[in-house]
């Protein structure tokens, strides 16, 4: 029988609280969703942007909470034969929760931050980390104020290697977060135009994201994209914060760890790199120069982490873009199939660009088409007007054939437009389904990409559900 990940006492110590009522000895897993609770996890009721975790306190013990981790002030408002540990605040005894969990493991920690890039560099190294020992990392974009302490909560204490996403919108986010984590690697994928509204320029962006050495564990490891604009600027804080060690990567001569050699084909590429010194071949099973760029980064870590090079590379393999972040799907539809590319989850210029270049990549059976479906990019401040209307060069590289535009900002890129090009403009995402659905063409290679408050997500569900994805009829 394995260790629980928790036990009782182990857990109200961590937390500083109070026990009421019969809480169990064994505690299985940390949960803040009463919806996704499995029996045996901690309740952790935090108060969210729009809801409170006191108010599905009662739903979480019904369902088999070991326990609900609950404010003071709230207790009279719960179920009085409840299962409680009772402390001042439930979100920073959840921190110390997990400040305890990194306390008492012996795994080694890398961390990852960026303007882009950080979801699938953390997945990829959660892929190359396994074939060497017991990894745990974040699910989903769990980077943010309750994301990371949760995540360090649910670090069973015989973890080997701990992989940790951290994210920002704001100077002064990244701090506290990296120094739970405690990191003996921090990557920093690259620096870029990413919400400009709340800094006013990259260069301050870089600042922001430089906060990952504030918590670098002593004689820790700096790994740093040396094809990025920003370096030159990272490398100087890293070095004001004291971090001896710098490592860098990219695809230009002079990086610690090289791309020699790269074949891109559609849904996967080949690279030929120089990892540290060490040659080494290997496959992606995504498609994207920017996937490329950032597996050697992942690669730098394995060898710094202590893990096994050549079977991270071998791995690589099974690495595959997740839903929203560069799914690829192959539709079915009359006379033949499509292959709808779905970045729906967010966008801003630099991951904009890296989309309209796999579209460049992607092959076309003619007559069918490389289409661009494109929603605002948020959060960019005065500068956004331009950055919309700057896309016309990316999508001119990418020789795409059909552009749909969705939003308000969308239409500075419109303007740009030659007309032989334009598909349909809407204010909003949802106005563009009833023309997308009705030209499409057999042979056509479709990409959607937005930010998240542009919806463009329900246009790719649009499309599956219009169009059945060809493992489907397959299994049929």
């Amino acid at each position: 029988m394995s260790e629980p990940l928790w036990t009782r006492d182990a857990f109200v110590v961590a937390t500083g609280g109070t026990v009421r009522g019969e809480v169990a000895e064994a505690i299985t897993g940390i949960s803040i969703d009463s919806r996704t609770l499995q029996p045996g996890d901690a309740f952790v009721a935090i108060l969210g942007d729009r809801f409170d975790g006191h108010d599905f306190a009662a739903a979480a013990l019904d369902a088999g909470a070991s326990l609900a981790l609950v404010a003071a002030d709230r207790v009279k408002d719960l179920p009085e034969d409840g299962r409680y540990v009772i402390v001042d605040d439930p979100l920073e005894a959840l921190r110390k929760l997990g400040v305890a969990a990194r306390g008492r493991t012996n795994a080694r920690i890398v961390a990852v931050t960026g303007s882009v890039g950080k979801t699938s560099t953390k997945e990829a190294l959660r892929l190359c980390l396994s074939r060497s020992g017991k990894v745990h990392a974040s699910v989903a974009s769990f980077n943010n104020h309750w994301g990371v302490p949760l995540t360090l909560a649910r670090m069973p204490a015989d973890t080997e290697f701990g992989v940790f996403e951290i994210g920002m919108n704001h100077a002064g986010e990244i701090t506290p977060l990296v120094k739970m984590v405690r990191p003996h690697v921090a990557i920093i994928t690259t620096v870029q135009a990413v919400h400009l509204e709340f800094f006013g320029s990259v260069e301050k962006i870089a600042k922001a994201k430089a906060e990952i050495f504030d918590g670098l564990e002593p004689n820790g490891v700096a790994i740093l994209n040396r094809d990025n604009v920003q370096f030159d600027l990272l490398t100087f804080l890293a070095s004001a914060a004291g971090v001896r060690k710098i490592r860098t990567f990219g695809e230009m001569p002079g990086a610690d760890s090289v791309a020699e050699k790269v074949s891109l084909q559609p849904g996967s590429s080949s690279v030929q790199a120089r990892i540290l010194g060490q040659e080494l071949t290997y496959k992606i099973g995504a498609a994207g120069r920017h996937h490329v760029k950032n597996t050697l980064a992942v690669l730098t870590a394995v060898v710094e982490l202590g893990a096994n090079l050549a079977l991270a590379g071998l791995a690589l393999a099974e690495m595959r873009s997740p839903k929203g972040r560069g799914e690829v799907t192959e539709l079915s539809v009359q006379g033949g199939t499509i292959n709808l590319i779905d970045e729906s989850y967010n966008a801003n210029p630099a991951s904009m660009r890296a989309a309209l270049a796999v579209v460049a990549e992607a092959p076309v059976s003619r007559p069918g088409r490389r289409v661009a479906v494109l929603g605002d990019m948020r959060e960019l401040g005065e500068d956004s007007e331009r950055l919309h209307a700057e896309l016309i060069g990316p999508v001119k590289q990418a020789a795409v054939d059909v552009v749909y535009c969705a939003g308000p900002f969308m239409h500075a890129l419109w303007d740009q437009l030659p007309k032989a090009i334009r598909g349909a403009y809407s204010d909003e995402a949802k106005g563009l389904t009833e023309t997308l659905l009705s030209e499409v063409r057999s042979g056509d290679v479709i990409m959607i990409k937005g930010s998240l408050g542009t919806r463009m997500g329900p246009l790719v569900d649009a499309l599956k559900k219009e169009f059945p994805p060809v493992d489907d009829t397959a299994a049929a």
